[in-house]
C-alpha cells in the first residue's frame, strides 16, 4: 500500500477530494446495478446484455460502436476483483494528485487517459491480429494515474503486500514493461492496449504541463514524505512560487482562517489560479514558519 500521507496543521487537504470521492461513488453504483442487470429480462435479453451492448467499448468492425462508449466504458467492470482493484489503485495513487492539481485539471486528466486508452485500443488491436471484443474498466485511466504519480513522486516508496518497499518509478516501470511483453496475449482477457494508451496519455499530459510550468507538484514532492508543512524546507527547489518584496505590516494579521481558505483553493483549483496576494500570503506565511 502506498505510504500515503494524510494533511494535519493548517492543511485541510481532503482524505477523499470531491472527484475522487464521486469516481469511486459512480463505479460502485454502477456495478451494483451492473449485478442486479444480470437476472433482469427485457425484450428477451438480460439488461445486462443490453447495458454492455449500449456502454462498453464496441469495436467498431461490431456495427455497435457509439462515441460516448469513449467515456462510458470506463465506469463498467466485469467482475469484484476487477472492479476492487481499480478502485483501490485510484484511491492509493489518485488522492495526492487531485490535491495539487486541483479537481477540475484531475477529472479532465483522468477521463483524458480514459479515452486515449480507449483509442489506441481500438485503433491498434485490428492492426496486430487481436481478436475483436467489448472493452470494459477503468483501467486505461489507472494507468494514466499511474505514470503521473511515479513522475510527480519518482522516489516515493510503495509497499507491495504491505512490507515489501519499491519506489514508485521503478514500481510502474516493470508494470509498463509487462504490459508491452503481453500485448499479444490473446487469450488473457485483459486490454493491454488500452492500459498502455492510458500509460502514453499520462505520460504526454505530465511532460505538457511540467513544460508550460504549470504543475504545482513539485511544491509537495519532498514534503509529502512528512507530516505535511509545505513550507518547512529552506533548500526547496519550488519552480512556480515566486519571491516577493511584501510590506510585513499588510501581511502581518493574515489570520489561520484565511491560510486554510488558500490551501483549500489550491485543493479545488491548483496554485497557478491564485490571486497575487493570495500567493504573496503564503509566501509570507512560509517565512514566519521557518
Amino acid at each position: 500500500m502506498s505510504d500515503y500521507y494524510k494533511p494535519t496543521g493548517f492543511g485541510r487537504f481532503s482524505f477523499f477530494p470531491p472527484v475522487l470521492k464521486n469516481l469511486l461513488i459512480i463505479n460502485g453504483v454502477v456495478f451494483f446495478l451492473e449485478l442486479l442487470s444480470q437476472n433482469l429480462m427485457v425484450g428477451g435479453d438480460t439488461a445486462y446484455n443490453i447495458i454492455m451492448r449500449w456502454f462498453a467499448l464496441m469495436p467498431f468492425s461490431s456495427g455497435y460502436f457509439e462515441t460516448w462508449q469513449l467515456i462510458s466504458y470506463q465506469f463498467l467492470h466485469g467482475s469484484f476483483t476487477h472492479i476492487l482493484f481499480n478502485m483501490i489503485a485510484l484511491w492509493m495513487f489518485g488522492v495526492e494528485i487531485e490535491n495539487i492539481w486541483g479537481s477540475k485539471k484531475f477529472l479532465i486528466f483522468y477521463l483524458s487517459c480514459g479515452i486515449v486508452a480507449g483509442i489506441f485500443h481500438l485503433l491498434l488491436s485490428p492492426l496486430l491480429g487481436l481478436p475483436p471484443a467489448p472493452t470494459i474498466g477503468a483501467s486505461g485511466a489507472i494507468y494514466g494515474i499511474l505514470i503521473a504519480f511515479a513522475m510527480l513522486f519518482p522516489d516515493r516508496y510503495i509497499f507491495l503486500y504491505f512490507f515489501i518497499p519499491v519506489k514508485a518509478k521503478y514500481l510502474v516501470a516493470f508494470m509498463i514493461l509487462i504490459e508491452f511483453f503481453a500485448v499479444d496475449s490473446a487469450n488473457s482477457n485483459i486490454a493491454h492496449l488500452a492500459h498502455l494508451g492510458g500509460a502514453l496519455a499520462g505520460f504526454v499530459y505530465v511532460m505538457y504541463d511540467k513544460k508550460k510550468g504549470t504543475s504545482f507538484g513539485n511544491f509537495f514532492k519532498r514534503t509529502s514524505t512528512r507530516s505535511f508543512n509545505p513550507f518547512s524546507r529552506k533548500d526547496e527547489n519550488i519552480q512556480d512560487a515566486k519571491f516577493y518584496e511584501i510590506d510585513h505590516d499588510d501581511y502581518a494579521e493574515v489570520s489561520q482562517q484565511e491560510i486554510d481558505k488558500i490551501l483549500d483553493k489550491i485543493s479545488q483549483s491548483g496554485y497557478q489560479n491564485l490571486s497575487e496576494k493570495e500567493k504573496k500570503i503564503l509566501f509570507e506565511a512560509s517565512k514566519k514558519m521557518k
